[in-house]
């Protein structure tokens, strides 16, 4: 600015020529008759605006209106889900690109800039392998709000493949009677997935014999495996955590006033997430396109039948307390396990593997001198799908509970 007004007043002093200057000052002579022309006609002689006076694509004001007011329905939406949406259910409308539709949220001042955040990469990728629906299940609790005087523990269970959310239960604890008669109600509506991941707390795991807890051994007996995350690595479930956010924001903030309006806002917002809101890892389309009912079905009774094991296995019935009582002697199993069938398998030098199912639990050492039993944790290990089939498969069982020892003949060093 300092050379153009200088460049302009020597040319008003008329002591040279505009072409002298104009060589003097490194311009050409066409921008300095524009610069004096300027100063002339009154104008500033800063750069001007080079936005045209005209664009033929802009948009129009009853389209932003438009997206301003489906913005102003759905605040916790992106400009991505938004052009989704509005592009779904208008598709003869043309619309304008994503970052448009982010210039007229910022605009009209519909977004609120959020502090940056340092994101951990993953070190694992847990669901490479899910490819299909039913094939991996992720349960969770979504935390402990206040409800009125109640406090609010949401369940929540989403399929790994097409992130649909297949329930999402106010409950008021953690206690595995309800988590059950939740599952029972999901199982039945749809199907029996393969496997259901969870973290390490209550009701889904323990710190008993192969981490098994009462609800996690009947997902055994209903055939169903069982994955548990590292602890302290949400990570290994992050699809659910993400789906957790969004939740806690548009259906949790701010909470009901009783836990049957919290239940109806989780119903809402679950049927808004399945068949309305866009996800962005299947093509900007709803979970519900691609999500699919199991073909297996829950078992009659709900709660499983007992394993059949091979001939050669013992079988021995867990009493109420826990305890597993073979050839007269006792020895503390797991509570877990009350009432359930488990195999015994001869090994050698006295000792005898403890399998629930496809599940080996660990070994029992018999010391025969002071006549008592010893039982030794192993770590657990679900072995794999032929392996399955060789060793144990639910079955139903008739009559009353098989006596100890019963219908298997027995393997050396019974006695």
């Amino acid at each position: 600015m300092t050379e153009r007004q200088r460049f302009v007043d020597e040319c008003m002093k008329e002591e040279e020529s505009i072409a002298a200057l104009c060589r003097r000052y490194e311009i050409s002579r066409k921008t300095g008759y524009k610069w004096l022309e300027r100063f002339l006609a009154g104008c500033e002689l800063g750069n001007r605006s080079r936005r045209p006076r005209s664009s033929p694509k802009a948009v129009t004001t009853w389209l932003e209106d438009a997206i301003v007011a489906a913005r102003k329905q759905r605040p916790h939406w992106g400009p991505k889900k938004m052009r989704a949406i509005l592009s779904r259910r208008n598709p003869q409308l043309e619309l304008p690109a994503v970052s448009t539709f982010a210039l007229i949220f910022k605009r009209n001042g519909l977004v609120q800039p959020r502090k940056r955040r340092r994101f951990t990469p993953p070190s694992t990728t847990p669901f490479g392998a899910v490819t299909a629906p039913n094939a991996l299940w992720c349960v969770d609790f979504k935390g402990q709000f206040s409800v009125g005087r109640l406090r609010c523990y949401p369940l929540t269970v989403m399929d790994a493949h097409s992130r649909y959310l297949l329930a999402c239960v106010a409950l008021r604890g953690t206690r595995t009677t309800p988590v059950r008669r939740a599952f029972e109600q999901i199982f039945a509506t749809f199907g029996l997935p393969a496997a259901i991941r969870s973290d390490n707390g209550v009701p889904f795991a323990s710190s008993g014999v192969a981490g098994l807890s009462k609800l996690s051994a009947w997902w055994t007996k209903l055939g169903i495996r069982h994955e548990r995350i590292e602890p302290g690595k949400p990570q290994q479930n992050g699809r659910h955590e993400r789906m957790h956010r969004t939740l806690k924001r548009e259906a949790t903030m701010p909470p009901a006033t009783s836990m049957k309006a919290q239940q109806r806002s989780f119903d809402r917002f679950r049927k808004q997430y399945n068949e309305e809101r866009p996800h962005e890892a299947l093509g900007q389309r709803p979970p519900a396109e691609f999500y699919e009912v199991s073909t297996r079905v829950l078992p009659d009774p709900p709660w499983g039948r007992d394993f059949e094991y091979p001939m050669h296995f013992e079988t021995v019935r867990i009493s109420r307390l826990g305890a597993l009582r073979w050839n007269d002697r006792s020895v503390f199993l797991s509570t877990a396990l009350s009432h359930e069938l488990v195999g015994l398998e001869w090994r050698d030098s006295g000792r005898w593997a403890v399998h629930f199912g496809p599940t080996l639990l660990g070994e029992l050492v018999g010391v025969n001198r002071k006549k008592k039993l010893r039982f030794v944790r192993e770590v657990s290990r679900t072995v794999g799908p032929n392996e399955h089939d060789q060793k144990c498969s639910p079955k139903p069982r008739r009559g009353g509970c098989p006596g100890m020892g019963q219908g298997s003949p027995t393997a050396p060093g019974a006695s």
